[in-house]
């Protein structure tokens, strides 16, 4: 799409000669009349429309007639047709946002005080291609929860799990094309490692922080793991539970299931496309680095 034809066409008085054009084909001192402007004006406003390729002048003895090209219009139209297409195409971010902004709406009405959430559970299933140890691996490992551990538009930027009772969880997230860490950081939360059964059972308290650096609340949550009825996956079920929930809060509680949702939808894509790429690899097994953080 040109440029020059959008800039063109958003001044107001070159989009009035547009629309009389759009009549017939018309002089230059009748079009500044029925504008109700000056005739210089509107001879620059033509020559900036012909510029553009919208606009074409011949001269007819004594007077040049000027006449709109509705084929740059058309292709306009086009392109704006494809981009609004683009964005409320069925299944897409626009959508998944909108129904976002319900859910987020919702639960800033009933934050009214400290506590309202207190007791609210959230739980999830999905069914893993892969068996319960790489799964666990990509449960507390830094380098393999990175692939995964934020929702669709977010990237983990700083990342500690210490997978061990005790150990130390830090997750920051940052918009997914913040390439260059420049814009703000999205969200920041921190926590402690409860309960470690290898390939079983992890529990851990997750804390997302507020601006001020005080905890909007604290998350409960419980991964089980075990092996499918074909002994071929994994079935993993994660369990959420809030308390400490403070006013502003709402926000955060808002995203859980969605946001949490996107992150395990993430998790069995990365498992299954390994087991796509590599099929001859025995998927028991990563051979990714292990380390307890890890910081982009």
């Amino acid at each position: 799409m040109d440029a020059t034809l959008l800039a063109a066409l958003a001044d107001p008085a070159r989009w009035r000669l547009v629309c009389l054009l759009a009549e017939r084909p018309r002089p230059v001192g009748v079009l500044a009349q029925l504008a109700e402007a000056r005739q210089p004006q509107t001879t620059k406003h033509l020559q900036t429309l012909e510029r553009a390729g919208v606009v074409t002048s011949q001269r007819y003895g004594q007077r040049r007639l000027y006449t709109l090209r509705p084929g740059p219009l058309r292709d306009l139209a086009a392109t704006l047709n494809q981009l609004a297409d683009t964005a409320d195409r069925p299944g897409g971010p626009r959508e998944t946002h909108d129904r976002h902004a319900v859910t987020l709406d919702a639960e800033r009405r009933a934050a009214e005080e400290p506590g309202w959430a207190d007791g609210r559970s959230f739980g999830f299933r999905r069914t893993l291609t892969a068996h319960p140890e790489p799964v666990w691996r990509h449960l507390t490992e830094p380098s393999l929860l990175a692939r995964w551990w934020t929702p669709n538009d977010l990237r983990v930027s700083e990342l500690v799990f210490q997978a061990q009772p005790g150990g130390r969880i830090v997750l920051e997230y940052r918009d997914v094309e913040d390439a260059d860490s420049s814009d703000v950081v999205v969200g920041r939360a921190e926590g402690v490692v409860e309960e470690v059964h290898p390939q079983e059972r992890l529990t851990y308290r997750m804390s997302p922080l507020l601006p001020n650096g005080e905890r909007a609340f604290t998350a409960h949550v419980a991964f089980t793991l075990r092996p499918t009825d074909t002994g071929t996956g994994t079935q993993l079920d994660a369990h959420w539970r809030i308390d400490g929930s403070t006013v502003e809060s709402a926000d955060f509680i808002a995203g859980i299931e969605l946001g949490f949702g996107q992150s395990l939808d993430k998790l069995a894509e990365t498992l299954t496309d390994h087991a796509q790429h590599n099929p001859d690899t025995d998927t028991r097994s990563f051979p990714w680095d292990d380390s307890s953080s890890t910081s982009q």
